[in-house]
């Protein structure tokens, strides 16, 4: 793989990330992040259909007119996220539950059109799939870790697994019914925007 790409495939996990950085599919990072199991598999979901569509509409952009290139596009991902619900349905039915409403509206995810007008349809196709991974990646990392603290303080569990001992809860421990509501997710997620640009203080100019 070359520089170039390993780059594409990189900067979506710091330096561009599409939630701390450009600040786009917040709502689903807000909704889908009580749980560990959930969040895992939006952040999957929401990579196979970044890359693919990528993929997609990079190979079609010399032959989309310009005037109907976004309905293009949405047909591209609704499509993409029809085989995706199904599938989760067939195999993960209880996840699927869960995510309800939102595995649908992966339609709406800005990271999505975000990626295919800002980059698939200028691009060629192997560097479009892997930005598109990417950037689904960079969008994954920021859900798992959100997930991994509100289900760990919020129900003493990771991934579904009982981790805080009873003899906690015996000497009065008590789990921080906040970290389960919506916004205790957006709390954590400017946290980490914050440590980040700390860190990463080129991006404050952003």
């Amino acid at each position: 793989m070359s520089s170039d790409n390993i780059k594409l495939l990189k900067n979506p996990f710091n330096l561009s990330n599409p939630i701390t950085v450009q600040v786009l599919g917040i709502c689903s990072a807000l909704a889908v992040t009580v749980q560990m199991k959930p969040a895992l598999i939006m952040a999957l979901s929401v990579t196979i259909v970044t890359g693919f569509s990528n993929l997609i509409i990079s190979l079609l952009r010399n032959t989309i007119p310009s005037r109907i290139r976004i309905i293009v596009q949405l047909v591209v991902i609704a499509a993409l996220v029809i085989i995706v619900d199904q599938l989760l349905k067939a195999y993960v039915y209880d996840v699927s539950k869960k995510l309800s409403v939102f595995v649908g509206l992966i339609i709406t995810n800005c990271i999505l059109m975000g990626r295919l007008e800002a980059f698939a349809m200028s691009n060629k196709p192997i560097p479009s799939f892997i930005d598109g991974i990417g950037n689904g990646i960079g969008y994954g990392l920021i859900l798992v870790l959100v997930a991994f603290l509100r289900e760990l303080f919020g129900s003493g569990k990771i991934y579904g697994y009982q981790v805080v001992p009873q003899f906690l809860y015996d000497l009065g421990y008590e789990n921080n019914g906040l970290m389960i509501l919506p916004p205790m997710a957006l709390i954590i997620i400017g946290i980490i925007i914050w440590v980040q640009r700390s860190y990463n203080p080129n991006l404050i100019e952003k």
